[in-house]
């Protein structure tokens, strides 16, 4: 306990001395060197600086045009060092993937004044497109034209006037987040201290009877009260003060404001009891409140860090170095190797238990692959030679080798991490509104409070400070404003685990309300390749030996339907075939020999070619048939076509028995789409329409009052996956780059879907639960407090356990 008061206490000095040095570097604060000779003109006035750099960094802010920068400036900015502005290694940065977009960590930000100095200076640099900063997580994204500007360029300008910035790290921002983690334990700690011995003070005097104890005791009992009060107002309760603050400054109260004014209040009119002899004190109130408040707080911080841990997740699955084969793949001559570094054709080992480091093919080996980081799937799937390989999935069974076919900065899972920090960059228009709420609401509680007081001092002056207090403690707004954050990130948490990107902030909630599903045909219901749905045998050959010899044939041929005869041999009994001397005719099949006999697979009219006479066996309509024949006939026909995932029809269920209307609308044939809609049990199916057409008709759709969540594959669907109210695309590995969309489907499967629109209908309904009981309680103790049935350390009570609820009750959405 010791150690944690000494740092608290070091925390306590260091803000006290940053108030003192006024009299020092008009930049940062330091004292001046006695011959010291750099300076800076700040609004007509000469100004004295400790450095160089403090020099240079205030000329900047000058000369950019943002001297008002020191006129709204809350703190003194960090001491600014030309040194590490103009350090070399800052071009190392330009190095790294960067495609004209980033996010960067940026420390020592106090207050909105930097929020606005740094956005404002940054815009100025030529080729910076956008910028934004959130405050809260010190977190700046920036996007700029790599032609006119570089990463170096930003980190050198944020040095330039005084802040340290590095590209965003998950494992350096977590350490950051810890640390503030701790800072607020510690603070907790204090008040938890404070309140408990104050309490040991407070309670005798309430107990104690009239005339049992003498007023020399009771001041006493007050006094010691009053210095076991002083940590939890000067330390614990800092948050508040420095919230309250920032927002006064910017014009727009929020909920420290209230919360600041009530402790304030409650210990500046106990001192001034304590000092005149006259009233009622409420240091007991005062370290309660904190106490409280700073444990729903801490609360709420774990629950932000759970839902971010899942972007670190992402982030720590791409290995940071890979094994590359050199020479004979045979040979197993492996260099150690930055993933980063890997090129497309690459060879690489994977060992058991390691994760690929980049996209790739299977080349060699046969093995089970963990997909559960990018999809959310827990059962491993096989996967051999010729089979892609995500970078981030997980080897679970024997070596293998893969060929490199997108480099880690392009992998599907780094293009999902781009998509999770994107995700992060807005607000739904629930909690929009719910900002807008809490802001007025701050208002007019301000007002209520001061009509209370006045109101008071009309009925019983002596209690008019104590209500005044109370209603100002009780209606902090805190579980308004948490209602729908905490519910959203414990929602967009629990889908990512299932699989389910939410990539724009207004996803859920347009979802749920969406009166129309619309879904994509090829790639989205089916699986958007050729899937064998029959073989039939027509020579002397049992149907498994002919499409053996055919899977032989087909094994490296690229076409869809030679990879639709291969994955249908995938894992069953018996030894494999090879081919010998195959030779493709474009447009007609393959030929080779197998087992020292000659085979000839494809086109109908081609085989017959040595199978002579012609085909007689019709196909089924909706199938592409590929036959099998030599020289002593027809053989075998492959049916193949394009099937339905396996989990379509319950999906499609599930939605329809929501109340909302499926309808399929595809560029494939009419007679193609009506088939799979009846399947289905669609009843509304609309094919052969272009991807300008299928826009026109969702338009269409939204014109007559519909809300359109659109399905598709985010191949060819860009403009109506953007035009729709609400869309979710197929994860497909490097295409993520190209998605419109506000949603992804990491998987292979449309079952997170429906998971989707089950959790967006369970998250609208806790957040209506949240703003419900936030409601119901202010209604309920405001006018309890303002006329006097709540004393200020029940008012705390009450606040603290509204916003702790809010936050249990979204954390229930994390649970599967």
């Amino acid at each position: 306990m010791s150690a944690v008061l000494k740092e608290a206490v070091r925390d306590a000095a260091g803000a006290t001395a940053a108030h003192t040095r006024s009299a020092g570097c008009f930049h940062c604060g330091l004292p001046v060197p006695y011959d010291s000779v750099w300076q800076a003109t700040i609004g007509g006035n000469v100004e004295r600086m400790c450095c160089p750099g403090c020099a240079a960094a205030a000329q900047a802010i000058v000369d950019g045009g943002f001297a008002d920068y020191y006129a709204t400036r809350t703190a003194f900015a960090t001491q600014a060092d030309l040194e590490a502005a103009n350090a070399p290694e800052l071009d190392l940065v330009d190095d790294g993937d960067f495609d004209g977009s980033a996010s960067f960590t940026v420390e020592g930000i106090r207050c909105a004044a930097c929020v606005w100095l740094i956005e404002r200076r940054l815009q100025d640099l030529p080729g910076v497109l956008d910028v934004s900063l959130n405050v809260a997580t010190e977190r700046l994204f920036v996007r700029w034209d790599p032609s006119g500007c570089r990463p170096s360029s930003i980190l050198r300008t944020l040095r330039a006037i005084g802040y340290t910035a590095y590209p965003y790290d998950a494992r350096r921002h977590g350490e950051q987040l810890e640390r503030a983690r701790k800072k607020l334990f510690r603070q907790l700690f204090v008040a938890g201290l404070s309140m408990m011995q104050v309490m040991m003070y407070a309670v005798p005097v309430y107990m104690a009877d009239e005339g049992t104890m003498d007023a020399a005791m009771t001041a006493l009992m007050h006094w010691a009260s009053f210095f076991l009060t002083l940590p939890a107002v000067l330390y614990s309760a800092r948050p508040f003060f420095s919230g309250a603050w920032r927002d006064l400054r910017r014009g727009m109260p929020g909920m420290d404001v209230p919360v600041a004014l009530g402790i304030g209040a409650a210990f500046a009119g106990s001192l001034h009891a304590l000092m005149s002899g006259h009233g009622d004190v409420y240091f007991d109130s005062v370290t309660m409140f904190v106490f409280l408040l700073l444990g729903s707080r801490y609360l709420e911080l774990g629950a932000r860090r759970k839902a971010a841990g899942a972007l670190e997740r992402l982030q720590q699955g791409l290995p940071p170095s890979a094994l590359r084969l050199r020479g004979d793949p045979q040979l197993r001559d492996t260099e150690l190797v930055t993933a980063g570094s890997l090129r497309v054709d690459d060879l690489v080992l994977v060992r058991a238990g390691q994760a690929a480091p980049a996209d790739g093919m299977i080349v060699e080996g046969d093995t089970d692959v963990d997909l559960a980081l990018l999809t959310g799937e827990s059962r491993t799937q096989r996967r051999g030679v010729g089979d892609l390989v995500p970078g981030g999935a997980l080897n679970a069974a024997g070596a293998i080798v893969l060929r490199v076919t997108s480099t880690a900065h392009d992998s599907t899972l780094a293009m999902l991490v781009r998509l999770v920090e994107r995700a992060g960059q807005g607000k739904p228009a629930l909690a929009l509104w719910a900002d807008r709420v809490a802001a007025w609401f701050v208002f007019g509680l301000l007002v209520l409070t001061v009509l209370a007081y006045f109101a008071w001092l009309q009925v019983d002056p002596h209690r008019a400070w104590q209500v005044a207090i109370a209603v100002l403690v009780v209606s902090c707004p805190c579980a308004l404003s948490l209602a729908t954050p905490t519910a959203l990130a414990a929602a967009t948490d629990r889908l990512l685990r299932r699989g389910v990107l939410s990539v724009q902030p207004h996803t859920l909630e347009t979802f749920d309300r969406a009166t129309h599903v619309v879904f994509d045909k090829t790639g989205t219901l089916t699986h958007g390749r050729p899937v064998l749905r029959q073989t039939l045998s027509v020579g002397s050959l049992a149907g498994f030996d002919c499409l053996r010899i055919a899977a032989a044939l087909e094994a490296d041929n690229p076409h869809p339907l030679a990879q639709g005869i291969r994955e249908a041999v995938i894992g069953s009994p018996g030894e494999s075939a090879r081919a010998e001397r195959t030779q493709f005719t474009v447009g007609q099949g393959v030929e080779g020999w197998v087992d020292g006999r000659y085979y000839r697979l494809g086109r109908a009219a081609w085989v017959a070619g040595v199978a002579g006479g012609v085909a007689r066996a019709a196909a089924p309509v909706g199938t592409t048939s590929v036959w099998l024949g030599n020289s002593e006939g027809w053989l075998a026909r492959f049916d193949l076509a394009d099937g339905l995932r396996a989990d379509t029809a319950d999906v499609v269920r599930r939605i329809r028995d929501s109340g909302k209307t499926v309808i399929l609308l595809s560029g494939d044939e009419q007679h193609a789409a009506q088939a799979v809609a009846a399947r289905l049990g669609i009843s509304t199916a609309i094919g052969g329409k272009l991807p300008q057409e299928k826009l026109a008709y969702v338009r269409r759709l939204q014109q007559e009052g519909a809300i359109v969540a659109m399905v598709g594959d985010g191949i060819n669907d860009a403009a109506v996956l953007r035009g729709a109210d609400v869309s979710f695309a197929m994860g497909r590995g490097a295409e993520l780059a190209q998605l419109h969309a506000d949603g992804v489907l990491m998987g292979d499967s449309l079952a997170p879907l429906a998971d989707t629109l089950d959790t967006a209908r369970r998250t609208l309904a806790v957040i209506r639960q949240n703003l419900t009981w936030a409601t119901v309680y202010n209604v309920a103790a405001i006018p309890a407090a303002a006329t006097g049935l709540l004393n200020p350390w029940l008012a705390g009570i009450g606040m603290a356990a509204s916003s702790a609820v809010v936050v249990l009750n979204a954390l229930r959405l994390r649970k599967d």
